[in-house]
């Protein structure tokens, strides 16, 4: 049996057998023991070995990526070809969510007490309201992107600021590749190319444990919740779920067809492993070793322009999560009865799409970016707290989208890449003048 049916199995075992004890005994002294001391340790060991390797693996990847592509004029095509697919993609779908929700209006009519009906915590969102108002400014952010201390940068990568390490790895990369260029054998190189051989090998080590991880992990989530908070804003979850899965089977096909030589249904087929760890992670970063081996292993991918393209797009190409702060910030108005002029929608797009450029690869990383962006438009951030009892279920869905959306973009860079160097090639000099 091949290791995503596996973990497909673990999945659907765990899930089901989650929901059966929910259902059975949801308030049982025994269940709860054995979420917080049986299946949360074997869930979050699972997840731990996967984060340990995160942080060497992006440095590892994005160094050799860029020493791989071996002109920094090529780097400068890819990462302008990245640019471009990632803002037409992300684009694309925010509009697709501001277009569900508007065309569906998920939250006209509901009660703004539903929250409480639920049980959610107000100590919960005024956390949240917290953490977005100590958000950096712009010109914060943009000196922020230069660390001061890597190795600062690296301990604090996988709380969010992952970006700052990407920036010195470039950088550092770009650096080795002008003073030691062609030079495979130089001990620098190598000891990079020996420390992504060994970060890969601990990902399989990793894999290896995921179908009980990923069972342990989906039982510990539905035994406490059921599905009790998905039904009961049951609108809102599908219009963000619909959403997700236009982008995905229509969008992403589309892409595939015109711009790569991977089709779709093939795609979906080597990308199975890389979908399920997403769900079950809900986080890019915790995904992103998965997605390097399977796109090097089985798309079949240029090492230097997929590993580039991956790192960068864990953190900057989130489709997924773009979507779900579009949709989720026009539901929260519905339901307050706040009304959004056409340059105030068109504001939230705009916003959207660029928080989901910043927001970092970890589960709930978008909460407070939509609550900075409720209040740029008059939203109450309070708001917030009506969809927190879902967040964890649709951060699943929407990182599924964001990982499969990152090895898109490498499908389609590797090729356009590769078709440019073609044509490079093919023109012939022109003739001189005797």
């Amino acid at each position: 049996m091949s290791r995503p049916a596996k973990i497909l199995i673990g999945f659907a075992v765990g899930a089901v057998i989650g929901i059966v004890c929910h259902l059975v005994a949801p308030d049982s002294t025994g269940l709860e023991f054995a979420v917080k001391n049986i299946a949360g340790p074997i869930g979050q060991i699972f997840l731990r070995l996967i984060f340990m390797i995160v942080v060497p693996l992006v440095v590892a990847a994005l160094v050799m990526g860029i020493y791989e592509l071996g002109d920094l004029r090529k780097l400068g095509k890819v990462g302008l070809i990245t640019f471009i697919y990632t803002i037409l993609s992300s684009a694309v779908s925010v509009g697709i969510g501001l277009a569900a929700v508007t065309i569906i209006q998920p939250g006209r009519g509901m009660d703004p007490a539903i929250s409480e009906r639920l049980g959610l915590q107000a100590s919960q969102a005024a956390n949240l309201i917290g953490q977005a108002k100590e958000a950096k400014g712009v010109a914060e952010i943009i000196v922020g992107l230069i660390p001061k201390n890597p190795i600062a940068a690296a301990a604090a990568a996988l709380d969010g600021e992952m970006i700052s390490l990407m920036v010195f790895a470039l950088i550092f990369g770009a650096a080795l590749t002008l003073a030691r260029p062609n030079r495979p054998d130089d001990p620098l190189v190598g000891m990079f190319e020996s420390l992504r051989e060994v970060s890969m090998r601990v990902v399989d080590m990793a894999m290896a444990l995921a179908p009980v991880g990923v069972a342990a992990l989906m039982f510990a989530m539905t035994a406490r919740f059921g599905w009790t908070l998905i039904l009961s804003l049951g609108k809102y979850v599908l219009v963000v779920v619909g959403g997700l899965a236009f982008q995905q089977l229509v969008v992403y096909s589309a892409a595939l067809k015109l711009f790569s030589r991977v089709g779709p249904v093939e795609f979906l087929r080597q990308t199975r492993e890389v979908m399920i760890t997403a769900f079950t992670t809900s986080s890019s970063n915790a995904t992103l070793p998965t997605s390097i081996k399977t796109a090097q292993q089985n798309l079949k991918l240029d090492r230097g322009v997929s590993s580039f393209v991956l790192t960068v797009g864990s953190t900057t190409n989130q489709n997924g999560t773009a979507l779900f702060e579009g949709v989720t910030i026009l539901f929260i108005a519905q339901v307050l009865g706040v009304d959004l002029s056409l340059g105030q929608q068109a504001m939230v797009m705009v916003m959207s799409i660029l928080a989901g450029i910043g927001t970092a690869g970890v589960p709930g990383g978008s909460i407070p970016m939509i609550i900075i962006v409720m209040q740029s438009v008059g939203i109450p951030a309070e708001g917030i707290g009506l969809v927190l009892g879902v967040d964890r279920f649709l951060d699943m869905c929407r990182t599924v989208l964001n990982v499969t959306g990152d090895l898109v973009a490498a499908c389609v860079v590797d090729t356009m890449a590769a078709k440019t160097r073609r044509f490079r090639h093919q023109r012939k000099p022109e003739a001189i003048e005797p």
